[in-house]
């Protein structure tokens, strides 16, 4: 019973959101003129070259403050329940930000913390 339910979820799933894009490009304006393809900043006309490389470092520092934001979204609920479980979530909280300190550790070793 239990995997049959699963499969009608999933078909159920997929079927929704092909049929939302379907219908989307089906019923939605089209329009396509040059002033479209321009490309846009702030309503200004861009100056110079549009495309620009970044550095890596950007994405880098963006990817730890993902990891380290995600981590207040495991922290909050741990937070509701550690007064019904006592010392276990203490043990299994401290497990957690042991392994994001090695993360921190590992990143700052590398240097991916300087903002060069």
């Amino acid at each position: 019973m239990g995997s049959e339910a699963i499969i009608v979820f999933f078909l159920a799933g997929v079927v929704l959101v092909a049929g939302a894009n379907f219908l989307s490009n089906l019923i939605s304006p089209k329009s396509d003129n040059p002033q479209k393809r321009e490309p846009y900043e702030s309503g200004m006309t861009t100056i110079g070259p549009t495309w620009v490389q970044f550095k890596v470092g950007y994405y880098l520092f963006a990817i730890l403050f993902l990891i380290f934001d995600v981590e207040v979204a495991f922290l909050v609920p741990w937070a509701v329940v550690f007064g019904e479980m006592g010392s276990i979530a203490l043990v299994e909280i401290l497990i957690f930000l042991f392994i994001l300190g090695l993360g921190l550790a590992y990143a700052w070793k590398k240097g991916t913390l300087k903002w060069e």
